[in-house]
């Protein structure tokens, strides 16, 4: 899944999932961090979501969209976009999602309260409800969100501490999806991820951009073939097989996001 960030993000996360079919899939959404490109929209606000409705029912209806977002609040970086606009945008946005019925990718740094009071209002009218990805709240805050009926994506950046560790155990498994959120997100040696990484296989050959190779990582990007590894940790942290972490999150993703497969439960995707 490709993620949009703002107008032009998504539609070359579209671009992306149309150049190459039944591969890769796409978000539709403003990131809240790009909440101020809403008052700087050539025709304000209302003219951006116009705009962002029109493409996510056209590419919905096509295959290719998949969820609304990266949408969400970040108040650890309000120097990119102030409290007021993530606000009012999230809400709109979130407003937008039930519209057009498509399942959120959600963002949530820091926010935790005014994260929860706007979706608990709106998650009822969203059946597949969403994904709240790359994962780093507390405990409490994991617990609130299951209990809203959301699912928690896991990935390097949710397993950086020991107490991240812990409430990466606590995810249901019935909740659980796993993801690199490349190209950022990796594990690092110094997280306590690292020394659960021990039964993994070693990733593909990384190599400078200058030199790519299809069949190489690039040096300093985190890619998708990472996301074994993620899988690894996750099973090692809750004490079940490879498996089994790979089944469940798997069948959760194409229960939520379709991606033109059914789940083994043969659940409707």
């Amino acid at each position: 899944m490709v993620t949009g960030s703002d107008l032009q993000e998504s539609r070359k996360a579209i671009a992306l999932a149309e150049e190459h079919p039944g591969l890769c899939y796409a978000t539709v959404g403003v990131h809240p961090c790009s909440a101020n490109m809403f008052d700087k929209h050539p025709g304000g606000p209302s003219k951006l979501l116009e705009e962002l409705e029109a493409l996510a029912i056209e590419s919905k209806k096509r295959g290719l969209a998949t969820a609304f977002g990266e949408i969400g609040l970040d108040y650890d970086r309000l120097y990119l976009s102030e409290k007021e606009p993530q606000l009012k945008y999230f809400e709109a946005q979130l407003d937008l999602a039930v519209k057009v019925q498509l399942p959120l990718f959600l963002h949530s740094r820091a926010a935790g309260e005014d994260f929860e009071r706007l979706l608990k209002a709106r998650i009822p009218k969203l059946p597949k409800r969403g994904l709240v990805h790359s994962f780093t709240g507390t405990l409490e805050e994991l617990q609130s969100l299951v209990s809203l009926g959301l699912d928690i994506g896991i990935n390097g950046c949710s397993m950086k501490t020991d107490e991240n560790l812990e409430v990466v155990k606590a995810v249901p498994l019935d909740r659980l999806q796993i993801e690199t959120d490349g190209p950022w997100c990796e594990m690092r040696a110094t997280h306590a991820s690292a020394k659960h990484k021990g039964a993994a296989p070693p990733l593909p050959k990384a190599v400078k951009k200058e030199k790519w190779d299809k069949d190489c990582m690039v040096k300093g990007r985190n890619e998708s073939a990472s996301i074994n590894h993620v899988a690894h940790v996750v099973a090692a942290v809750k004490g079940l097989t490879i498996e089994e972490i790979c089944d469940a999150a798997w069948d959760n993703s194409i229960r939520m996001f379709g991606l033109g497969v059914t789940p083994d439960n043969d659940a409707e995707p």
